[in-house]
């Protein structure tokens, strides 16, 4: 069996005597929490902050809270129900409060994924204008299996793009090659790869908020991070001070649930969108009504699904699945997705158009989730089907009640081949001070999804009118919300959006 391997800087020592099995230099007792041990932050170049989506202006600013910022790592078990046996490292950040005299407490972050990195979470957003840290010490940690932390990687190559509509031949084959594939992985790494799970992760969280001496912690989280915490106030709810979820996850964990609220959330941004073409046909020309350019793109994927577009310049192939997945991205991209629907009308090639490659030759757009730890993290408590049978009815029936965005949509189920669920948590009502934000038309958290959470653990229902994936921490009207909810505890029940492109 392969050891969890490790990555970070300056944590080499103490992760090599921990993935050995070695126990940590403090053990950690009932009555004494485990030392974290403190050690200087790495360093990033100009290239590393810009592919975090800072911008230059923004350099000096994120230079100079790393150089107030601390760097650690807190040894806590792999497996909790051997607390003795093999230990794992979490790698954590604290950017302490600039007003110590009136300092509240610890505030830690997670942006979602599962399998993003938090470690610099709370210095990207005092970065960018979230000014948190007058009266907290902000936490950043990369949970188990992520960045910094102890962590193991599989082979998980996508496999090649099926371009025109999927046959249940070429359905069936992509479902064997993902069992294929998730069964290498699982086997890889058994016993680390079973221990990634919400309720893990907040163990380690409440750990570490045991190591840095705080009798509570607040905490805000992003997607998978709002399921994070909404484990961790079920767990320690009498540890949880103040919390903030936004782009709320669902209670429920099956992934074919999940696949069937995004397939309406998705056709609900799409009609937004077809909409706002519609109001702008002078520009686009694909019709001046909503209906006419439902009509007008329905035919548009029938026809690329047909005769897909190919572009040797650069290599581009547009067929009806990529037109989908288009139509049903957020607001921000409307103006270079409407742009590339007119020139696919009546694009020819071989060279693309310009916002034809920029909509559709970009590649992944991956949000920078390790790959291998999502996948652990999602199928650990995934409740949904694994089967293949269901999951093409379910897939062929959104492409018929969805004519264009069903067409993105998964046939093959996630967590096929995949170990049997080993955590079941769920979630409840109890626990410290709740908001949840819920973004009405977005299509990665639905908005329905949000309402379900609520119904399940309470808190107050702050509802977004936007279709932005986590942008509360994005608006300035919504970041002085935030901040002032964090300080006083005073609630809100509505908060700016990211506002419609003109």
């Amino acid at each position: 069996m392969n050891r969890a391997t490790a990555t970070g800087v300056a944590l080499g020592a103490l992760l090599t005597s921990s993935l050995a099995g070695t126990a940590p230099a403090v053990a950690e007792t009932q009555d004494r929490p485990a030392l974290i041990v403190w050690q200087q932050c790495p360093a990033y170049s100009d290239d590393e902050l810009r592919s975090r989506g800072l911008k230059e202006k923004q350099f000096a600013t994120f230079r100079q809270l790393l150089g107030r910022a601390e760097c650690g790592a807190l040894s806590v078990p792999q497996d909790y129900a051997a607390p003795g046996g093999t230990q794992i490292t979490i790698a954590l950040t604290r950017l302490k409060a600039t007003d110590q005299k009136r300092r509240i407490g610890s505030l830690a972050f997670n942006p979602g994924g599962p399998g993003g990195s938090g470690y610099l979470m709370p210095i990207e957003l005092v970065t960018k204008g979230v000014p948190l840290d007058e009266r907290h010490d902000l936490i950043g940690f990369d949970p188990r299996g992520v960045g910094h932390s102890t962590k193991t990687a599989c082979a998980l190559s996508p496999g090649e793009r099926q371009i025109g509509p999927v046959t249940e031949e070429q359905a069936r084959r992509a479902y064997d090659e993902t069992v294929a594939r998730n069964q290498a992985c699982a086997r890889s790494s058994p016993a680390f790869l079973r221990q990634l799970t919400a309720a893990n992760a907040a163990r380690d969280l409440d750990r570490l908020r045991a190591a840095l001496g705080e009798p509570k912690i607040s905490f805000y989280g992003i997607s998978w991070g709002t399921w994070l915490g909404a484990v961790l106030r079920s767990l320690y709810g009498d540890k949880v001070h103040r919390m903030w979820l936004d782009s709320v996850a669902p209670p429920d964990r099956g992934r074919d649930h999940a696949a069937e609220l995004r397939a309406v959330a998705s056709d609900r941004v799409f009609r937004r969108m077809t909409a706002w073409i519609a109001e702008r046909d002078d520009t686009y020309g694909l019709g001046t009504s909503r209906e006419q350019v439902v009509s007008a793109l329905t035919a548009m994927r029938k026809s690329l699904d047909a005769e897909p577009l190919t572009f040797t310049d650069p290599g581009l192939t547009v067929d009806g699945g990529q037109l989908a997945e288009a139509a049903g991205r957020s607001s921000v991209s409307w103006p270079d997705v409407a742009q590339a629907f007119q020139e696919l009308a009546d694009a020819k090639g071989p060279t693309a158009p310009p916002a034809v490659r920029k909509v559709f030759g970009g590649g992944s757009r991956s949000d920078g989730s390790d790959r291998t730890a999502n996948l652990a993290y999602v199928c650990n408590e995934d409740s949904g089907s694994r089967a293949f049978e269901p999951a093409w009815k379910a897939y062929q029936q959104r492409v018929q009640r969805y004519p264009v965005t069903g067409r993105s949509s998964a046939y093959v189920p996630t967590c096929a081949g995949w170990p049997p669920v080993v955590d079941e948590t769920s979630v409840k009502r109890g626990g410290g001070s709740l908001m949840l934000s819920g973004h009405r038309y977005e299509t990665l958290a639905p908005y329905e999804g949000t309402l379900d959470m609520h119904e399940t653990i309470g808190g107050t229902l702050v509802t977004i009118d936007d279709d932005v994936h986590g942008s509360a921490a994005r608006v300035p009207g919504c970041i002085t919300k935030i901040v002032d909810y964090f300080e006083t505890g005073r609630r809100t029940s509505t908060c700016p959006g990211s506002p419609l492109p003109s």
